[in-house]
């Protein structure tokens, strides 16, 4: 069918497009323009140490049309690792047709497959409720812990 989603793990080729999609999901959700040089040496680590994780890619009719990044936490609690999803973007033309949902629904196959896994998280802007409700869908649910960060920029 023309417009079946087609997921696959990201390669080093897609690069452009993971930075394209990476700089426009910062300026929709967040305002904030990033250093594209910075951002795309950031991309290319994946690749460069798959220990850190992953993407997946949503393709139709063979056009990169969505992607989300897994990376890996440890926990000593649980004694596994918890998958984070992050990077997640679909291309404004393709949304509310389920690319979202074909990503994470392969990025959770692959790790209740994975040896060590304990679950999957993800973090989303407090003021973004579309995306929150799209999260509740797959079956996420929200914590009770917040996030706290300190960036040496």
């Amino acid at each position: 069918m023309k417009d079946e989603l087609m997921i696959r793990e990201a390669v080093s080729t897609d690069v452009p497009n993971l930075v394209r999609f990476n700089l426009e999901m910062a300026r929709e959700t967040e305002e904030k323009e990033l250093d594209s040089e910075v951002l795309t040496r950031g991309v290319e680590g994946i690749f460069e140490k798959p220990e850190r994780g992953f993407y997946l890619v949503g393709e139709m009719s063979g056009e990169m049309v969505g992607s989300l990044m897994v990376t890996k936490e440890w926990s000593d609690w649980r004694n596994g690792d918890f998958w984070w999803i992050q990077s997640v973007f679909v291309e404004a033309e393709f949304r509310r047709r389920g690319i979202f949902r074909g990503l994470y629904e392969e990025a959770r196959k692959r790790a209740m497959e994975a040896e060590g896994v304990c679950g999957c998280r993800l973090y989303v802007e407090k003021e973004n409720e579309v995306a929150q409700a799209v999260y509740v869908r797959r079956g996420f649910h929200e914590t009770p812990y917040r996030l706290f960060e300190d960036g040496f920029e």
